[in-house]
């Protein structure tokens, strides 16, 4: 984690500095991969904590978004152009002290965030054996997909305008031209070259790239010991909205909400974030072996640090709250389980120890000694931030929203989906499928047999009808 700070220092530090002195008199701060943003100077000596910054700012504005619309328990979905950033909120945003950056591990305060190469530009191609396989490599923004006019592969983003879910004439609100003919070409290339129909090669394609997104919220799900039926899909990213709702089909969620902007909100989840820091100290010790008054007196240095680091951030002692925590494992085990500490009774946290750790492992074991690793400090500066304003119930009349029919496929069948303006769309309105509901960034697909309703917060709740 020192090695790769240290790289980035110098990069971000030139940055920085460049922005700051660019951007003049307006208040800059920088997004971590913790929840929380910092100011431009402890980025500059600590570059590793903006590692993820972008998805965190998602998983952030999901949290928030969900909240105010009444869901405490979703499951982020970021599909962007090159990836795939999956998140799970049960009440709460998780967060890991361990991770991964490129080749090298890294021990940092971190949302829990499993990635996959998984995205619109995600190129479809033939392994050695013959078999269709779709990423990880991307066409990137440029050259991009076939049908942006310079790339010459099929990616996920050409399979989808094939089969009638984007709109070619609303790309970008019409503000850029695509070209179908180029999606068509380059899957029908591929279709010879697996001896399929260039229907059953798009369909394949959507179909193996759902699949590698699954897998990934499978692995925040069912293997941290959740349920996927008991969560939300929270769908975000310019891509998220034409995969989401047969993803969640697949994983039994009950229901998919995306919200309005879907293709920016990381940037308003900038816009809804504290300033949070973190701390912490290796202990090492059995919890039968130190006093509690030893363990109050650590965490009393730590409280005090983050105090003094958070008043200098200009944050008075009223807007810090302090949250305490434990890493713990039983004596002989590598890897630690992080629980709240709330005060020095031993019973408290230690039943928490082994809940947890009987949720994750399947077994606990109740008569083990168990080690204090690290104790953790999170200091968070209650800031201003922008209001989700819920707008009251008034039902648009819908036929002004459609902006015309068009050819859309699945499961094989041809429909005459139409296609609407999403920002012609109030709270009350009601869509069934099959349909297409188009906004600026990104582009929403309701296949037959599903239907959605517009909430206070323009988000779109799409449950099966």
């Amino acid at each position: 984690t020192t090695a790769v700070n240290a790289y980035l220092m110098p990069v971000v530090s030139h940055y920085l500095e460049s922005l700051v002195e660019k951007i003049g008199k307006a208040e800059l701060q920088v997004m971590q991969s913790n929840e929380g943003y910092i100011s431009p100077a402890k980025a500059k000596i600590a570059p590793i904590r903006t590692a993820y910054s972008g998805p965190a700012g998602g998983v952030v504005g999901a949290y928030h978004l969900a909240k105010a619309a009444g869901f405490r328990n979703i499951i982020s979905f970021d599909m962007g152009g090159t990836s795939t950033d999956v998140s799970l909120i049960d009440g709460q945003i998780r967060r890991t002290n361990e991770s991964i950056i490129g080749d090298f591990p890294v021990r940092v305060p971190i949302i829990d965030i499993h990635s996959v190469g998984a995205g619109g530009g995600s190129i479809a191609w033939i392994d050695r054996g013959g078999s269709l396989r779709v990423g990880p490599e991307s066409a990137g923004a440029d050259p991009g997909p076939a049908c942006y006019g310079k790339g010459a592969y099929p990616t996920v983003t050409d399979a989808n305008l094939f089969l009638g879910r984007l709109d070619p004439d609303f790309f970008l609100g019409g503000r850029m031209k695509i070209y179908p003919q180029r999606s068509s070409e380059v899957i029908e290339k591929l279709a010879k070259k697996i001896n399929k129909s260039p229907l059953e090669t798009a369909l394949g394609i959507i179909e193996i790239a759902n699949s590698n997104m699954e897998k990934a919220i499978r692995v925040i799900s069912i293997e941290r010991g959740f349920d996927p039926r008991n969560f939300t899909l929270f769908s975000f990213g310019g891509a998220g909205g034409m995969h989401a709702v047969e993803m969640a089909s697949h994983l039994r969620l009950s229901r998919v909400i995306v919200p309005k902007n879907a293709g920016v909100l990381s940037a308003l989840g900038l816009l809804l974030a504290d300033s949070i820091k973190d701390y912490s100290r290796s202990i090492l010790k059995v919890v039968d072996k130190i006093k509690s008054k030893e363990l109050e007196n650590l965490f009393a240095e730590l409280i005090q640090d983050s105090l003094q680091d958070m008043k200098e951030d200009g944050f008075t002692e009223k807007e810090i709250s302090i949250q305490r925590y434990l890493d713990l494992r039983y004596l002989g085990q590598s890897y630690e389980i992080t629980v709240p500490y709330r005060n020095s009774r031993t019973s408290l946290f230690l039943s928490d120890f082994h809940r947890e750790h009987q949720r994750l492992y399947s077994y606990y074991h109740p008569q083990r000694p168990v080690e204090i690793v690290n104790i953790r400090v999170k200091a968070i500066g209650r800031s201003k931030k922008i209001k989700l304003k819920k707008l009251p119930e008034k039902v648009k009349k819908i036929e002004k929203a459609v902006l015309k029919k068009q050819p859309l496929y699945y499961g094989g069948k041809k429909y005459q989906a139409p296609v609407y303006d999403r920002s012609l769309l109030g709270p009350g309105n009601r869509i069934f499928g099959a349909s297409l509901i188009i906004d600026f960034e990104s582009t929403t697909f309701l296949p037959p047999g599903y239907e959605l309703k517009v909430d206070g917060f323009l988000n779109l709740i799409i449950q099966k009808g």
